[in-house]
């Protein structure tokens, strides 16, 4: 049975006395012991968020695939794990969007998070053109053939995977439940193909578009929906408390 999870990405927002105000209150307001919570802080905030979180997970919206070395404005796992981060996300869109990250680069994340017995969500999703085009089962596998799919059956165990359609974020745009459902059922699907249904069972599939506290409950109650990857309602805490009791 896959884990139910609410995950918030704060990206490039809040103060560091906003960012502990809201952990507080989430952590005050939440008391669902059936749903794991996480919150991807900007990681200079990382530290304090961690110290102030009461039953919630913390880590980082992004690092670097190397140990340590000359990799200016770069984190390592390392670091982030000295300041109480316990996770991270891989290929969100606009890492992969404006800053380019490719697939190989992701892959090289993927296994340094591995090696490194890290946690992680890896994201992927199509732009409204592969959506328009009808294209977007096709585009998503090969995301994840090639950056996930080559991990061992005990490795990938351990990831979450966020399904984005980019058309979708920060749009105002949500997919309709059939299309989340659909998607999440076909990734349910090639994770059988590559490993086995018992597998398929164990990993958790996020919907990462425009997920609100409005929505939530219809999307968290389709089958293969197990939960979201936040983006603006995780900046306010009663949306955000109000996603996690949607399940």
């Amino acid at each position: 049975m896959a884990r139910k999870i609410v995950a918030g990405n704060w990206k490039m927002n809040l103060n560091l006395n906003d960012a502990k105000a809201l952990v507080q209150q989430v952590s005050q307001q939440n008391n669902r012991e059936d749903v794991t919570v996480m919150m991807f802080p900007p990681a200079l905030f990382v530290a304090d968020v961690a110290s102030e979180a009461n039953g919630i997970k913390v880590g980082t919206q992004n690092f670097y695939f190397e140990e340590k070395g000359a990799f200016t404005g770069e984190l390592a796992i390392d670091q982030i794990r000295s300041v109480g981060g316990e996770i991270s996300l891989i290929g969100h869109s606009e890492r992969r969007a404006i800053f380019a990250e490719s697939d190989e680069l992701l892959k090289r994340k993927v296994d340094a998070a591995v090696d490194a017995d890290f946690d992680f969500i890896f994201c992927c999703g199509e732009p409204l053109e592969i959506r328009e085009a009808g294209n977007q089962e096709t585009y998503v596998k090969a995301q994840l053939e090639a950056a996930l799919f080559h991990l061992p059956k005990d490795a990938f165990l351990k990831s979450v995977i966020a399904y984005e359609p980019v058309w979708a974020i920060g749009t105002g745009k949500t997919a309709s439940s059939d299309q989340a459902e659909e998607m999440h059922a076909a990734i349910r699907s090639w994770i059988v193909e590559k490993y086995d249904a018992t597998t398929a069972e164990k990993v958790s599939i996020l919907y990462g578009g425009s997920c609100n506290e409005n929505n939530a409950r219809e999307l968290f109650s389709c089958p293969n929906v197990d939960g979201g990857l936040i983006g603006g309602a995780s900046l306010k805490a009663d949306a955000f408390c109000a996603i996690i009791d949607s399940f």
